[in-house]
């Protein structure tokens, strides 16, 4: 068919637009094209080879701009504002963060690839890969490069990336489990045909067996095998190809060359009648190794249902409460201030206040806490939890990504994506590995076909298989992230959450524990005990001025004031707040400056000394978890408030466990000397490690004193009051709930009351560490044995196979383990 390329499109025959340069250089000559999209395919086809395509053609092609389109039209519904509502997080200004997923993926090497090359992009600022759900979180500025843009990206190197959805991502699994059956079910059926072939041949090597038969024997595994290559070790070649193109070499490059030496060598052997064969180890190794992936695509869905179990606490449809009646839709609907009915036994549909109605309800799921909860009008429900007891009606506060269970969900996905030292060491050792023992296959081959038996003989063929089969470090790459993601997710379960990679790493060889007291060692919702000492001053006036000055704090003697049920009238307005973290507060009300905290502060403050009177005010109440507050003026001090905590709820537990397994523990507080020190001996708490009445620039400088000591610091306290102080230790636990975990920038978050559950974490903490050392031990050990012994002669291919696989199941068995610790 001859084409005119004068006016019309080289590529689809449209006509060409005038006035743009748009062409291809096809056959030394410069093709003219239509579009952008007709340019890019063709251009395709002859960076491919296969320029030839057009002089065979006797049709013209179907349109670049229909076919390349399509697929970047699905990309950029993704930049759309609305849709992005759902799984996009505006983190700055321009910054945006997502959860993907990723198709494609089947080793480490792939995740380091994806990890590089999208953080290569302009405008991307982070980005970190789950190597166990294929999630992957990514964080951009929208001002210099868009979501579709980065998806786009992705399929360029050959692997599909869309927004994180849970039912799709089951399908994903689903879709990747048949397929690995089939392949897997094809390769074990074929196989055990080949092998016994392969019984018939090594019986016929000790007792004889005509020259014919062998030959039908060989010729008919050879059959058998080719349908095992071409489809069996499918993922082996793509993943393969993929990582050659981009110069890397991943884990199935060794077990792609492999193969191939193995079966040309095979084949060889077959044509000349005569030499060994490795048809049997051929379909050994890919049984064993398909095995292998299907039992940890498995062990994968499994880590990722304790994710999926908090995604399907999320209700599709909740009532809404409008002027004309009740109205069931659908949640993605809803806005901030909707009015929403709540019945029992139904799932909170997003977060909310309650503006009508008591009741219980349940978020044990989502903090790990195993009582109901009680909450009444201005209470805060959580999206997610269920609800018990009454009907309620609430206000929506948040929706879609800004609510605290689609928070929890992502730091447990960037957790799981972020790797420790230890796991980026052995990916490093592992990527390196690969490159080695490629080259030693090389090396071998050379010197037993050049120096031993020759090439005539295939005797070095199976070396080189056995060094490139045993050898493949996959359990290397597997031995951290494994370990680490069923480690974080077993440790949502109880209502720990992990927000920083290198949290558990660190938690592990911690051995100072210092705890701050209220809100950590006690409860934090402290109540009046009594209001004395006041002077010229009502006690409700006292009252209303504390209350004033705390309204806007969120400290929980801010709460005790904000929550007395004794009547104040009307909150006073209050000019000029300073707010002292750890001292106290000041405010001015109707032109007079009012001074609110702890002794030292308010003497700090006027010159006025009360540290006698509230050490008095202590020993005649026999009060002992109290907490002291002075109200005074630059005049005199009118009222002390006398507020009373109790100890948390497996406190004693969690104290006397860290002292058995030998670390210090040490008690850092800014209340009073008296009262601090008698919690601390109800704690059993050594009298020399209590510190009392510290500001926070004190307890800063007491963790870096132990610091420069050589000690590994866990520092455990309120999330936003003790910020400062948690920043500055190795590893931060903050005491929280869902509504501080945006706020709090501690390493890990405690969301529900009770300490022993802190003393669960560390000991799975420990175990996981543990674990990730035993595995890369063994990864290396059993390199370090094999790879000589392969070099040697001494490993035959189908017991390197063998030996492989049972590395790579050894790792993964052992890190489920963790499923199970307590």
């Amino acid at each position: 068919m001859t084409i005119s390329a004068k006016s019309t499109c080289f590529h689809c025959g449209l006509d060409a637009p005038t006035g743009i340069n748009l062409s291809v250089n096809i056959d030394n000559q410069q093709r003219p094209m239509c579009c952008v999209g007709c340019q890019a395919v063709a251009q395709a086809i002859v960076d491919a080879g296969r320029a030839d395509f057009y002089q065979q053609r006797d049709t013209f092609s179907e349109t670049g701009q229909d076919v390349v389109p399509e697929f970047v039209k699905q990309l950029y519904a993704y930049d759309h504002p609305d849709i992005q509502k759902q799984f996009v997080v505006q983190t700055g200004e321009h910054d945006k963060e997502a959860s993907l997923i990723l198709e494609g993926i089947v080793c480490a090497a792939c995740i380091w690839l994806n990890e590089q090359y999208i953080a290569a992009l302009l405008g991307v600022r982070e980005v970190c890969i789950n190597y166990s759900t294929h999630r992957a979180i990514v964080r951009w500025n929208d001002s210099e490069i868009k979501l579709s843009q980065i998806l786009e990206a992705i399929s360029h190197i050959g692997y599909k990336a869309h927004p994180y959805d849970a039912a799709q991502q089951q399908e994903l699994f689903e879709k990747e489990r048949k397929q690995s059956l089939r392949r897997l079910g094809l390769s074990v059926a074929l196989g055990m045909q080949i092998m016994v072939f392969a019984l018939a041949l090594y019986t016929g090597d000790w007792w004889g067996i005509e020259p014919s038969i062998k030959q039908i024997l060989h010729t008919s595994s050879l059959a058998l095998t080719v349908p095992i290559l071409l489809f069996c070790a499918t993922p082996f070649w793509q993943s393969a190809w993929r990582d050659i193109k981009h110069r890397q070499l991943g884990m199935d490059v060794p077990i792609s060359l492999g193969l191939i030496v193995s079966f040309l060598g095979s084949v060889y052997s077959v044509w000349k009648g005569q030499g060994a064969v490795y048809f049997d180890s051929i379909s050994m190794f890919v049984t064993f190794i398909l095995a292998v992936r299907y039992f940890e695509l498995m062990a994968r869905k499994k880590t990722a249902e304790s994710t999926e179990a908090l995604l399907n606490l999320r209700p599709n449809m909740a009532t809404k409460i409008t002027p004309q009646g009740e109205e069931a839709v659908p949640v993605v609907e809803l806005k901030v201030d909707d009015k929403v009915l709540i019945l029992v036994g139904e799932a909170v549909p997003t977060d909310g206040v309650i503006i009508e109605g008591k009741s219980r309800v349940d978020e044990s799921l989502l903090t790990g806490e195993s009582r109901a909860l009680s909450k009444n009008i201005s209470d805060v429900l959580v999206g997610g939890s269920m609800n018990l007891d009454s009907p309620l009606q609430m206000r929506v506060t948040h929706i879609g990504q800004d609510t605290i269970l689609s928070t929890i969900l992502n730091l447990l996905e960037r957790a799981q994506g972020e790797k420790p030292k230890i796991s980026q060491l052995a990916d490093r050792i592992a990527t390196r590995f690969v490159s080695v023992i490629v080259f030693l296959a090389i090396a071998v081959g050379l010197y037993y076909g050049i120096y031993i038996d020759g090439f005539a003989s295939t005797n070095w063929i199976g070396i080189v298989v056995a060094v490139l089969v045993v050898t493949c470090p996959c359990a290397l790459s597997l031995a951290t992230p494994a370990a680490m993601t069923i480690a974080i997710g077993r440790l949502s379960q109880i209502g720990l959450l992990i927000r920083t990679k290198q949290a558990l790493e660190t938690l592990e060889r911690a051995d100072y524990f210092a705890f701050d007291k209220t809100g950590t060692l006690t409860q934090g919702q402290l109540q009046f005990e009594c209001v004395v000492e006041c002077q010229n001053i009502e006690k409700e006036q006292a009252l209303a001025i504390a209350t004033a000055l705390e309204k806007s704090s969120e400290h929980p003697i801010a709460q005790a004031f904000l929550n007395n049920p004794d009547d104040i009238g009307e909150l006073m307005s209050v000019a000029h707040i300073e707010n002292q973290v750890g001292a106290g507060l000041s405010g001015e009300i109707d032109g007079q400056c009012w001074y609110l905290g702890n002794a030292d502060y308010i003497a700090k403050q006027t010159g006025l000394v009360l540290s006698s009177k509230v050490s008095e005010l202590l020993e005649n109440n026999n009060l002992q978890a109290a907490t002291i507050i002075c109200l005074a003026n630059m005049q005199k001090a009118y009222a002390v408030f006398i507020l009373q905590d109790k100890i948390r709820t497996g406190a004693k537990v969690l104290i006397e466990s860290l002292q058995s397994m030998g670390k210090q523990i040490v008690l850092l507080s800014g209340d009073h000397n008296i009262s601090v020190q008698l919690i601390a001996k109800q704690l059993g708490i050594a009298k020399q490690q209590v510190h009392a009445e510290l500001k926070p620039e004190d307890k800063l400088s007491y963790l870096k004193t132990l610091q420069q000591q050589g000690s590994i610091v866990a520092m455990i306290g309120d999330g936003i009051n003790d910020a400062p102080v948690l920043a500055g230790a190795q590893v931060s636990i903050a005491m929280g709930n869902g509504t501080q975990l945006a706020a709090t920038s501690a390493d890990m978050v405690l969301l529900n009351s009770d300490l022993k559950q802190l003393k669960q974490g560390i000991s799975i903490a420990q175990k996981t560490m543990r674990i990730i050392r035993q595995n890369l031990i063994w990864a290396l050990v059993y390199n370090m044995f094999a790879v000589p012994l392969a070099v040697m002669g001494y490993v035959q291919p189908w017991l390197a196979a063998i030996g492989m696989s049972l590395s790579s199941l050894f790792v993964v068995l052992n890190a489920l383990r963790l499923r199970r610790a307590k």
